[in-house]
């Protein structure tokens, strides 16, 4: 039996954590760059913001309505997470930490509780009240169901923020209600062909022949249909899986035309990049680095990477740095108007001390990880108290959030003053 516990509009919920008069007002939050809309309060849903909508397209509506916008803050986003999933834990021995907003918990074990609505509700009661942020609870006999029950009770107001589909008659109903596109896992693409061959509901899919959809598509939605029958075949991860990739990039708030500013931008995107792949505790043997210009822009237009493997799998900044700077070297053409950089982290393996050879000299020494682990520790408690030189300080090409609200709960500055 698991639950789905989902934070309502979460981005929103966030911002309006510290800004009480923005209750049942439209707010929105943007993406990078102030570029589109990547969550809206239900006010200004009924406005008819649609999700990813660009923000210039919106300035009349926003003027006109009084619409607040605030700026991504992903540093208290991700504050306000952490305590979310503090409070789960304390209340579940067993959590998956799906997303920023979302969280399994596995109910199987839970035979204390009378009822599992009740506790449904006292988790979302626990979460409002310790971290003032709104969810909804979703429960079932699998984690497919409890994504489709959490649906309905976001959707369905008379819920009260709960629904629990543990019996069969519920589960029919539910799946009879919910388009097949709502089904976790089936994206644009495969809702077309699903709809094509007759397949419109939950209900559908779940009932189509198991064998025609392995023949059709593949076993990962015979697997989706079996869970939507009450078998569960997606256990619960603890502890998610090292990614095998690490990406970071930024489009720029302005054209970067310089070698100079594109070396920064690349040293700080492999700095954040490094940090990632500590904190899994891996490090990597190949790094990418690529930067390109607008297509959309009405100039000349380039786009080009480079590869640069490395003789030892490392975690240091100071050595993928160095050669991350060396790639956008080999490729950096001047005369352009760059608009994004990037970089990329492969061929990840998990930390290890291997034994050096002769000819190669060792680049992750323990010396070297000990100066990253302790670089590290102080920047959780200080953020972005230690960087490379290389980063620069005067960084104008900085992703632009000029709607950015004050970072209340990771910087001291920003504390609210009393005046007496």
């Amino acid at each position: 039996m698991y639950a789905l516990t989902d934070m309502n509009c979460f981005y929103v919920s966030c911002e309006r954590l510290f800004r009480p008069d923005l209750a049942g007002k439209p707010v929105v939050v943007l993406s990078n760059n102030d570029g589109c809309c990547v969550a809206r309060s239900p006010e200004a849903k009924a406005l008819g913001i649609k999700m990813g909508e660009p923000v210039f397209k919106l300035q009349g509506l926003i003027k006109r309505h009084g619409i607040t916008v605030f700026s991504s803050n992903y540093a208290s986003y991700a504050n306000i997470s952490n305590r979310v999933m503090a409070v789960l834990e304390q209340l579940c021995p067993t959590v998956e930490v799906y997303s920023i907003d979302e969280a399994f918990l596995d109910l199987t074990d839970m035979a204390c509780e009378a009822s599992l609505k009740g506790y449904g509700f006292k988790v979302k009661q626990a979460i409002a009240q310790y971290c003032g942020i709104p969810a909804c609870v979703g429960i079932a006999p699998t984690k497919t169901l409890a994504k489709l029950a959490n649906h309905a009770a976001k959707q369905y107001p008379s819920t009260g923020g709960v629904v629990d589909v543990c019996s069969k008659k519920v589960q029919t109903r539910l799946l009879q209600c919910m388009p097949v596109d709502e089904v976790w896992g089936v994206g644009r693409r495969l809702n077309q062909k699903l709809r094509a061959m007759g397949i419109n509901t939950a209900h559908d899919l779940a009932n189509y022949p198991e064998k025609l959809l392995r023949q059709h598509f593949s076993v990962m939605l015979e697997r989706t249909a079996r869970e939507l029958n009450g078998e569960s075949c997606i256990a619960l991860e603890e502890h998610p899986p090292a990614k095998q990739q690490i990406v970071c990039s930024r489009s720029f708030s302005k054209r970067v035309h310089k070698l100079k500013e594109l070396a920064e931008s690349i040293s700080c995107y492999m700095t954040r990049a490094a940090e990632k792949l500590r904190q899994q505790q891996s490090r990597a043997q190949l790094i990418n680095v690529f930067i390109r210009t607008s297509p959309f822009a009405d100039t000349p237009q380039y786009s080009c990477g480079a590869s640069l493997p490395l003789p030892h799998p490392t975690s240091d900044t100071r050595v993928l740095v160095k050669a991350a700077k060396m790639g956008l070297e080999a490729i950096y053409q001047p005369g352009f108007a760059y608009a994004k950089a990037g970089v990329m982290l492969s061929d990840i393996s998990v930390s290890s001390f291997n034994q050096a050879d002769l000819f190669t000299p060792e680049i992750d020494t323990q010396k070297s990880q000990h100066l990253m682990k302790t670089i590290d520790q102080i920047n959780r408690r200080f953020p972005k108290a230690l960087f490379l030189a290389s980063n620069g300080t005067q960084r104008g090409w900085q992703m632009a959030r000029h709607h950015l609200s004050p970072d209340y709960l990771t910087s001291w500055s920003d504390l609210p003053k009393a005046r007496l």
